[in-house]
């Protein structure tokens, strides 16, 4: 049995806002680790995962040459910014609540994945 794993350990998030239409970019920390998040994070389980919050239809569109997903929820913020009465009107937490969802993945992957981090990270240390 493969341990579960938050998704935030295979993928960088970030959210936004069309209206009531909230778009998550999930971007794979490398190749392998897409490969798990474009079989594992469908539209029926990201709907399922997000339970009541999202009324509408979700969709993915892969992006094979960023090793991304483009999630888009359909009536998700309860009217859009200017309607709402929710406390994050333009769904800025949405990708931090999907980098919650626990998927299983083997150990390996994930440490991996760790280690892609690091050097991404790594990059940036001396912005």
């Amino acid at each position: 049995m493969k341990p579960k794993v938050y998704l935030k350990e295979l993928a960088f998030a970030r959210s936004g806002d069309k209206g009531d239409i909230s778009n998550i970019g999930l971007m794979a920390k490398n190749a392998e680790s897409y490969q798990v998040i474009k079989k594992e994070v469908t539209p029926e389980r990201v709907k399922k995962y997000f339970k009541g919050m999202v009324k509408g239809d979700v969709k993915i569109y892969s992006m094979d040459n960023l090793n991304a997903l483009e999630i888009v929820l359909h009536n998700a913020l309860g009217g859009g910014a200017t309607r709402t009465l929710r406390l994050d009107q333009t769904g800025k937490s949405m990708c931090g609540l999907l980098q919650r969802m626990e998927i299983e993945v083997d150990e390996d992957v994930v440490n991996r994945a760790r280690e892609a981090e690091e050097q991404i990270l790594s990059r940036y240390e001396s912005w």
